[in-house]
């Protein structure tokens, strides 16, 4: 089936292709080339953060921040279980344990006093996972991880723009990472970022990214480190993706908006945004009222050209992180009903109300096909 609306496609209308030919010209196209240096500086600069680190993906950006805090065998990392795999599989990969905490309701983030009673002895960390461009109460987390002396590790894989009481997110925290598949607000194609104000942080994640060479001597490796670094080409297109980012999030925010304005009056409910956040709306999200509709909803919508996704599967649901006596309550209900709209840059006023018109049809069909009532004699 062709598709009249995918959820989502780069914006790739700047200087991406003459930055990348600039790249193959000059025939730096690996992981030293001019690019590198100047994505870290605009990005940097850009998010109000000391010092940023391009790496090759979101995930290994997640790794190399664990990593650089010595998370290993024996701790244990508080994870949302309402997120994306690679929050999770970043700790395992480090030998620490995930203990995962349940969402709050309103917002879909990590659960705070679910997190700390999940606290133990072992615990090292906490990864605060900005979920679908909504900040985390990072007041609240800040304060928490204070208390108990842990780590904070911001996911920012899908919140690049986003604010927490006019900070940008990833600047909470010890560190944030970021991503910029092919799918997020920014993209290099594959790529990613971790962001940190810590001098020593940063030192520790450029060696670490790097196969853990010494700087003190030629070819010699002093540590067990990754090969995680950035290329030259996917920082040039990062560059040129950073000279559009404010107008992408403001399109972005636009989106939403008309999204909630033709929304109005059907019975489902729209991603909320915490009044202390500016949310960059990565994806627009919202939950049906009972999750039978779901699926249906999608089918519809798909026969239309509408493509959709479901809300991430809460991560204790998958087979390698099942264990008895798990009970997530919110996050369960929450990715049962819910479904990510198309949110791409390009859309316009009328998209929105195509897509939105084809979401009242559905919900009005449903309502005229339930069976009435019988009535019963007194």
């Amino acid at each position: 089936m062709n598709l009249r609306y995918p959820v989502y496609a780069p914006y790739l209308n700047g200087r991406e292709k003459n930055l990348v030919m600039d790249c193959l010209e000059s025939t730096w196209i690996s992981s030293k080339g001019k690019y590198v240096g100047q994505f870290e500086e605009s990005f940097a600069a850009w998010l109000g953060a000391r010092h940023a680190i391009t790496v090759s993906n979101g995930t290994v950006a997640l790794h190399v921040a664990l990593a650089a805090l010595g998370i290993g065998p024996g701790d244990e990392v508080l994870v949302p279980t309402l997120t994306y795999i690679a929050s999770a599989n970043a700790v395992k990969y480090t030998g620490a344990d995930v203990v995962f905490v349940d969402s709050e309701r309103e917002y879909w983030q990590i659960d705070i006093e679910d997190a700390e009673r999940k606290i133990t002895s072992k615990t090292k960390a906490i990864m605060a996972v900005h979920l679908y461009g909504q900040a985390t109460d990072m007041e609240a987390v800040m304060a928490l991880a204070k208390k108990h002396s842990l780590y904070v590790i911001e996911d920012c894989a899908e919140a690049i723009g986003t604010r927490f009481d006019g900070a940008n997110v990833g600047t909470f925290g010890d560190i944030g990472c970021f991503s910029f598949f092919g799918n997020k607000t920014i993209t290099t194609g594959e790529g990613g970022m971790v962001v940190t104000n810590d001098a020593e942080l940063d030192r520790k994640i450029r060696h670490l990214r790097s196969q853990g060479v010494s700087s003190e001597r030629e070819y010699w490796h002093d540590a067990i480190g990754f090969n995680y670094r950035m290329t030259n080409l996917a920082a040039a297109i990062g560059c040129a993706q950073m000279e559009s980012v404010d107008d992408l999030i403001a399109k972005k925010q636009q989106i939403a908006e008309w999204y909630r304005q033709s929304l109005a009056g059907l019975p489902l409910q729209v991603h909320s945004t915490h009044p202390r956040t500016l949310h960059s709306y990565w994806m627009v999200s919202i939950l049906v009222e009972d999750a039978s509709q779901r699926d249906p909803l999608r089918t519809a919508l798909l026969q239309d050209g509408i493509e959709t996704r479901p809300l991430f599967y809460p991560v204790h649901q998958m087979k390698m992180y099942a264990a008895p006596g798990q009970h997530f309550p919110v996050a369960d209900e929450i990715a049962s009903r819910g479904i990510n709209l198309p949110s791409y840059p390009a859309l316009m006023r009328d998209d929105i109300a195509f897509i939105c018109e084809r979401v009242r049809e559905f919900l009005a069909r449903q309502e005229s096909n339930k069976e009435p009532l019988l009535e019963t004699k007194a």
